[in-house]
């Protein structure tokens, strides 16, 4: 296949003309959407867990009101499907436990059990083997408000926090995300506190699907007998490292437990940030907050009022076809959405005397980091330097949002700025030894964390990525050290990871579209030749991918089942990095190409943004998806503009 043969004679005079307005009207949709402090923020929708946690926490520290509880019921009432369920993404398949703890969350804001609505919902809980069924998560919560036993539940012992650093099973074996949920959690675990609701679930339980909920059998739900694992024990090792830490939790030395419970909450409230947060997402944060309050910090204390505070500032009220709702962010993306918005904007010929993209430069050199974090444990020589996800999670800087800062600001003509040069250092230290790149930690890779009872929700450890390191290579050819040893080693990397059919693994966006979008330009841009094996490999994948209408989309399903990959409705983000997969390998005069192009102008809207309710964002492959509304523009602008600049 050669790219004249495959060139689209349709496209003419009149197809570039509507191409470059498409361009300007998407470029000023972005310049609209800029904070006057220069950032761009996107919402980050999730699902309903987030709006039912607030609520089941709420009620944990006693500060639950009518208000906040009527608009979020009204929220999680709003996204039922049809069938009755919730899911953890838009048109994904009926979720048993999201559906759980929004049933839970509803009957605490006052439904009957009775309500059509619920009825439907308990259906599906039966259909999907009832709350016995849910992941451990769920079942804390339950735990946690009374309608779950304690000890029917793996253990997790809080003397973990005392194990050294580098000794396995330490909290630092586990991803930052992990480690500062899991903390708090040991904490709840040791303490074991539980605030009635005044009713029961009883309805949702297989063994008793009963309607009234009206009692509860021995007092903590109706599990008569031991639920069915959501992941069982696999091997030997992991029932008998399970029955170990069991064993360990019922006859722990009480003076150890003492010790390792101010041990903890000393860990968790050095990992407070600025705004309030834990790591700026909502697992630690919910976590830390109720952790500390059951060890006696009441919610006027300092540390609990910070939180408080900042959690509302990641709360979202607005008006909803039967009233006002109110749903929650899980986390912020402003350094991330502001860095791919610079990259965009410097593709479509703006640079740093444009008075908007000055504004995202300024904002962007104030707030790289300048401590160190837990990433220093594996890396204790390595200077700070970097930035972050959010507004202030200095404590986590990450590789992903680093090198795209050093991109966007780059493209915009801006890389004489001094952070730069200590961002791209800091990315350099934090290299595995494998030769790639992970998000937040070096060498995180150990699999005894996966091997424990209760980690059945989302992954656990941060190992390297193509997405990530495909971002960090491209960096590193685009500002000069391209033919450095540690380009060459993540390129090779790159090429180790392409999967057999041609595309990479999309560990942070859905999914092998994703991945293989930023592979392709990022071993083009450190040397990969066009021609080359792994390249039209990656490029004949694309091309068997795109969609009859034009677009590309892959389902979140593909996390789970293979024959999904690169399968889907078509959306802007996921076409748009397609696009720039194919553009940097030298296809812009192909038929593909152009047929992508077509489909984004045509589905452009009259304010110059896209339409896309599909989630195309990975927190946990197979378990947490993400929304990002801004990719829906800021990739599309890439898209469009290299496609412009290609002159095809």
């Amino acid at each position: 296949m050669t790219m004249q043969a495959d060139r689209d004679t349709t496209a003419g005079p009149s197809g570039r003309s509507a191409d470059r307005a498409a361009l300007e009207r998407a470029v000023g949709r972005l310049r609209a959407l800029q904070h006057p402090d220069g950032w761009w923020k996107g919402e980050l929708e999730t699902n309903v867990t987030m709006e039912a946690e607030d609520l089941l926490m709420r009620e944990f520290l006693g500060i639950r009101g009518a208000r906040e509880t009527e608009w979020t019921a009204r929220w999680i009432r709003g996204r039922q499907r049809p069938d009755g369920s919730w899911a953890t993404f838009h048109g994904g398949p009926a979720d048993l436990s999201t559906t759980v703890e929004a049933y839970l969350a509803l009957r605490l804001a006052g439904d009957a059990p009775e309500a059509p609505h619920l009825v439907r919902a308990r259906e599906v809980v039966h259909s999907l083997g009832g709350v016995e069924r849910s992941r451990v998560f769920t079942r804390i919560w339950l735990a946690l408000v009374g309608l779950w036993p304690w000890d029917r539940l793996p253990a997790v012992p809080v003397e973990q926090i005392l194990l050294p650093d580098r000794f396995p099973l330490s909290v630092y074996d586990f991803a930052c995300w992990a480690r500062q949920t899991i903390v708090p959690i040991a904490v709840l675990f040791a303490l074991r506190p539980a605030v009635p609701l005044g009713l029961t679930i009883d309805e949702l339980y297989a063994a008793h699907p009963g309607t009234s909920g009206t009692s509860a059998p021995d007092g903590a739900g109706s599990a008569a007998s031991e639920p069915a694992p959501r992941r069982p024990a696999r091997t030997l090792f992991e029932r008998g490292l399970g029955g170990a830490l069991r064993a360990f939790d019922t006859h722990h030395p009480g003076r150890l437990r003492r010790l390792a419970l101010r041990r903890a909450e000393t860990w968790i409230v050095e990992r407070q940030e600025a705004d309030g947060s834990w790591g700026g997402i909502q697992p630690p944060w919910v976590y830390s907050l109720m952790a500390l309050h059951a060890l006696g910090r009441p919610v006027d204390d300092p540390v609990m009022r910070l939180g408080l505070e900042g959690w509302e500032r990641f709360t979202v009220e607005e008006p909803g076809p039967d009233g006002p709702v109110r749903r929650l962010e899980a986390c912020q993306s402003p350094v991330w959405d502001t860095a791919l918005a610079l990259v965009a904007l410097g593709d479509a010929g703006l640079a740093k005397d444009d008075p908007m993209v000055a504004r995202a430069v300024d904002w962007l050199a104030g707030e790289e980091i300048a401590v160190r974090g837990d990433w220093a444990v594996r890396r204790p020589d390595l200077a700070p330097g970097g930035w972050a996800f959010e507004f202030d999670n200095d404590l986590y800087p990450d590789v992903d949002d680093t090198a795209e800062v050093v991109l966007g600001l780059h493209r915009v003509g801006a890389a004489d700025r001094p952070g730069v040069g200590r961002g791209i250092d800091w990315v350099l230290g934090m290299q595995c030894r494998d030769g790639g790149w992970a998000a937040f930690d070096a060498e995180n890779t150990s699999t005894l964390p996966a091997a424990l009872p209760f980690c059945d929700f989302g992954a656990v450890t941060d190992p390297p990525s193509a997405d990530v390191t495909a971002h960090v290579v491209e960096m590193l050819a685009l500002t000069g050290r391209g033919h450095t040893a540690a380009a060459c080693a993540g390129r090779d990397w790159l090429l180790r990871a392409q999967e057999p059919d041609g595309s990479w693994f999309g560990r942070w966006g859905a999914n092998h579209v994703y991945g293989t979008g930023a592979a392709l330009p990022a071993l083009i841009a450190v040397g990969v030749r066009r021609y080359e094996q792994p390249i039209r490999r990656g490029v004949a994948w694309l091309e068997e991918a795109q969609n009859a209408d034009g677009g590309w989309g892959e389902d979140l399903r593909s996390y789970r089942d293979e024959s999904q990959r690169g399968r889907g409705a078509s959306t802007a983000s996921q076409t748009a990095w397609a696009l720039l997969g194919l553009l940097a390998a030298g296809d812009s005069g192909s038929s593909a190409v152009r047929r992508g192009i077509r489909w984004l102008v045509e589905h452009q809207l009259a304010d110059g943004g896209w339409d896309e309710p599909q989630y195309t964002g990975t927190g946990f492959p197979g378990d947490f998806y993400i929304n990002y509304h801004l990719y829906r523009l800021v990739f599309p602008v890439s898209a469009l503009a290299r496609y412009l600049r290609s002159g095809s």
